[in-house]
Order: C-alpha cells, then structure tokens, then sequence
C-alpha cells in the first residue's frame, strides 16, 4: 500500500517547489529505489499539464563506469546531456539507493575526472538556476530524498523512523506543508537581508576553526524548499580570493560515495594551500586537484532547520542543521554572484552548537548555534 506521505511529497515538489506550467518539460531522475516516488511525481507533472520523462539510474551502472571506463571514456562530454540541460524547463530529482558505498572503492583519480569532464554541464546548470524568476529559460529544480533502507542504515535508524523523520523535517505533517515553507521563508529572509550588508562573515569554534569569509557585494539566497527538499538554510557566494583561515570539519564529509573525516583546510587569498584528513585523505586530495577551481569556496551557508539536529551522514540533511554552517569547495552557484567554475561542489559541514559562534563584520550573529535576533530561525 502506498504511503499517503509519498504521494503529498510529490504534489509539494511539483506544485510549490518547480511550480510546474502547462506545457513545462520535466526531467524526473532518479535511482530504481525510488521508483515509487517518481511515479507519484510524473502523476503529478501530468495532471499539473507538464511533460514528464523518467532517467533512471541504478546504483550499478556508475560503479561498472568507473571500474571498466578508459580514458577518452572518462573525458567524454555527453551531448545530449548538454543539451538536455540546454532545455528542460524543471527537473526533480528522487535522491535514494540500494548502498550508499557502493563508490567507496573505485578509482578516485578516474572520479576526478569524470568530475573535471563535466564542467560544461555543471556551468550549464548553474547558469540556467540563476536566471531570474519569472524568465522563461529559467531552470526550476529540486532534489528530495526517498526513504529508503540505505540511508535509514546510515543515519542508524530502522525504515520507519527515517521515514517518519524525512517527513516530519518536511513539513508533511502539516495540514498545508507549502503554507508553513511560506512563513519559514520569511524568517529567513531577515537573515539574508542583514547579510547582504555584510562584508565579511567568521566562523570560530573550540577545535580549531577560525575562518573569515570575505562576502561584500554578494547576495545571500533564501532556500526554502524550492531547491533542495527539506530545506532551511542561507548561503551565498564567497568572494573567490578572500577567504583566509582554518576550518575544522568536525561531522565527517560524504562525496562520490566515500566518507573523509577529520578533514582540516587552511586557506589563504581564498584557496586551500593545506589539507589533511584521517580517513580517505588521498580522495581527498584528488578532489581538490581536479581542476583549477576546487581548491577555491563556491559557497557558504548556515544551516537554519532546526527540526534536523543530528548528523545522518546525508548532506541534504546535514546541511541544514540548525546550529551548523557548510562551505562547498568548487562550482559556485552563480545566483549568489559566485563567479568561481569547477566540476566539483562539495558541501563540508561544521558544527557550532558548542561554543560556536558566526559574526558579521565583527559583531555575533550566532552564539553556540542560536540566532541572537529572536525573529530569525530559533529551535521549537
């Protein structure tokens, strides 16, 4: 029987977060997992009048692409994935698989490039995403996360518990999920306007961080569920050659299917000139060395969901911690004003609920993951 959950999920991706239009083509992507979300999605794009086509992707194929891809194979730049970027209206994503490690022992020289090769499809995206609302050539997308048995094994919990916590952090049990999105993205708002004055953001905690973000003249974006979903964060993009410091990443960091923990950057004129790690150091490594602009910030941002409290390995989750602020290394989002091109975009998240704090040109803004202006984000 299907969860009634599943089919308000899609309505909510398909009518607020893309708001999908007569005539609209949808890309809906997604793992074999998460078959029975993207079916309530495609229901939901064609009674909305939009277009609807499905890529699914299992698990297996991009594991078998890196364990047997040769070299012109790996530098390949897929046309019709260009193109498909080039055109598609909106596209939703239905995040979920059968083994979230299913990555974790290939080659990561060949990860990174494959990662390099796909720049000009990254740009694409980015490009489009920061078209202004309203325009035509806009790109509307989301991403959501399908309860699954893999992610409920990371974040240690059973299927049920991490449904019912993917749901709740989505606001479905609501009786007008949009509605309560709505009055979030007005508290948000206050933060991102107050920032958009600011010239430098620093973060500080008790183990080691200390990093100041150079951030005058560009705009901090209000994410509130119609991109990623759940949402609840600020960010924007750093000024390229302004970052200086140390940040500790104290939750550890997942990409490409691989965790790297302890990971330690010092940064200087807004690029990383040391790092270390204790776990998958060398993956580490390689990231950043794939092309010119992964050692350099394309984002920072605050986490400011405060029903998601605990780490779950997750980075649509982890990133919105309440109490917490991620930085990506790579591709900015060019909506922010980032100006900075890479294939990769890696969000690191750091924990400031003990002793944390975030100021805005010299004055705290946050102390130990709390908001210091009550009509801003504040915990339940």
């Amino acid at each position: 029987m299907q969860d009634p959950r599943i089919v308000k999920l899609a309505d909510v991706l398909v009518n607020y977060s893309v708001e999908v239009k007569r005539g609209n083509l949808v890309r809906i992507v997604g793992s074999t997992v998460a078959e029975p979300l993207m079916v309530e999605v495609y229901k939901a794009v064609v009674t909305a009048g939009g277009h609807p086509y499905v890529t699914l992707t299992p698990d297996e194929c991009s594991e078998q692409f890196f364990k047997l891809a040769q070299k012109h194979q790996l530098d390949f730049v897929n046309p019709i994935a260009k193109y498909e970027m080039s055109t598609i209206d909106c596209m939703i994503s239905a995040w979920g698989g059968t083994n979230t490690k299913h990555l974790s022992n290939v080659n990561p020289g060949k990860q990174a490039r494959a990662s390099a090769a796909r720049s000009p499809i990254v740009s694409i995206f980015m490009r489009r995403s920061a078209i202004p609302k309203g325009r035509k050539d806009r790109l509307r997308w989301v991403g959501a996360q399908y309860p699954c048995q893999a992610h409920a094994q990371d974040a240690e919990m059973s299927l049920s518990e991490f449904e019912d916590f993917v749901f709740d952090a989505c606001l479905l049990n609501r009786p007008n999920p949009a509605g309560e999105w709505k009055k979030i993205s007005e508290r948000q708002q206050r933060v991102c306007d107050y920032l958009n004055k600011a010239k430098e953001i620093r973060f500080r905690n008790g183990e080691g961080t200390d990093l100041r973000v150079g951030v005058a003249g560009r705009r901090w974006i209000n994410c509130d569920g119609k991109a990623n979903f759940p949402d609840g964060e600020v960010f924007t993009g750093p000024i390229e050659n302004a970052t200086e410091g140390i940040v500790h990443y104290n939750f550890p960091a997942v990409y490409g299917g691989r965790e790297v923990h302890d990971i330690r950057l010092r940064f200087k004129s807004g690029r990383v000139v040391d790092c270390s790690a204790s776990k998958n150091e060398d993956f580490l490594i390689k990231m950043l060395d794939q092309d010119r602009g992964a050692r350099i910030l394309g984002e920072v941002a605050i986490g400011t969901n405060y029903r998601i409290q605990r780490f779950m390995k997750n980075t649509l989750f982890d990133e919105k911690i309440g109490g917490t602020f991620h930085a990506a290394l790579g591709a900015s989002i060019t909506e922010s004003g980032g100006k900075n091109k890479s294939g990769l975009h890696w969000d690191m998240v750091c924990d400031l609920r003990d002793g944390g704090t975030i100021e805005a040109d010299g004055k705290v803004i946050s102390r130990n993951g709390r908001f210091t202006k009550a009509n801003w984000p504040q915990p339940a």
